[in-house]
């Protein structure tokens, strides 16, 4: 059995993969914007659908995720040092503050309920919603939201998942062998919040401009994370780190993906198609055979 104290070194490299695969340096990986098209009469092709993107995207986004330490700058250490320090420090506090919240019964049912906010059955559903929804009502955001939040849950399940069969710690009912790492366990990092903040992340990105769907799904994921903790599922440092990965891989997918299709703005076109809802489109009438001048006034509603 690896004691805590001794496994923090490689743990750290693990956190540190955990945050580079969902940090700036991922950022760095963006695909670049292709050469200029020359002149020509002809059109240019259409950009292939997200559908028809959707597993080759996939791939795109785990090769990103697990060579990214290769991309680290510099200026990583700002975050990535607090970050993997406060996770260090969890890790070796993880057993007392689990034993304390494991005193009492009260809070477990409710967990329990709120944890089921953040199964791959929820957030699936979720983003399945969002897609059939904005298929049936030719809603471009509602589209982009379900299918970018399907392929980021995949991409954190494969990440989540292979985490865990490396660090294999034990969960807190896990008797003498609580919070220890390399034991069969499968503790670390918390699915539940991986999953829940790469929903959210996704959702508030999209609808970047509704300050009400922003608070209430980081506010679902907060408590999602909060009830793995307090329902004896995972340690504080677990669900640390489950979100940020989450959090993480949620707006990697969003900034990579968004707005791919056909040349289309994303949510940006959406958001001006909402705008122009509410308010008319003027622009100048000029017909110089007939020398007509004027103004155009179209309102869509």
């Amino acid at each position: 059995m690896v004691s805590n104290r001794r496994s923090i070194c490689l743990l750290q490299f693990l956190v540190s993969l955990t945050f580079l695969a969902t940090g700036s340096s991922l950022q760095a990986q963006r695909p670049l914007p292709g050469p200029s098209p020359a002149a020509s009469p002809s059109p240019a092709p259409k950009t292939p659908t997200l559908e028809s993107e959707f597993f080759k995207n996939i791939l795109r986004d785990q090769k990103a995720i697990w060579t990214a330490p290769l991309h680290l700058r510099a200026s990583d250490a700002r975050w990535l040092v607090p970050l993997g320090a406060g996770t260090a420090a969890l890790i070796a506090t993880d057993q007392q503050t689990g034993d304390e919240v494991a005193e009492s019964d009260k809070p477990l049912n409710a967990s329990r309920i709120v944890s089921y906010a953040g199964s791959s059955y929820a957030t699936g559903g979720v983003a399945a919603g969002f897609y059939l929804f904005g298929r049936a009502k030719h809603n471009y955001r509602a589209r982009e939201t379900g299918i970018l939040a399907a392929q980021a849950l995949i991409d954190s399940a494969i990440v989540a998942t292979s985490i865990k069969a490396i660090t294999q710690r034990t969960r807190p009912t896990g008797g003498k062998s609580r919070s220890d790492f390399f034991d069969g366990g499968s503790s670390f990092p918390s699915g539940h919040s991986t999953q829940a903040w790469t929903l959210a992340t996704i959702v508030a990105s999209e609808y970047h401009d509704h300050l009400a769907v922003q608070i209430a799904a980081y506010a679902t994921a907060s408590a999602v994370s909060i009830a793995r903790f307090t329902g004896r599922n995972h340690y504080l440092s677990d669900v640390l780190v489950g979100g940020a990965m989450g959090y993480g891989i949620g707006r990697y997918v969003y900034r990579t993906r968004r707005g791919k299709e056909n040349g289309s703005g994303g949510s940006g076109e959406e958001e001006s198609f909402t705008r122009s809802r509410r308010w008319p489109a003027i622009t100048p009438d000029y017909v110089r055979r007939q020398r007509e001048y004027g103004v155009a006034m179209v309102w869509s509603f």
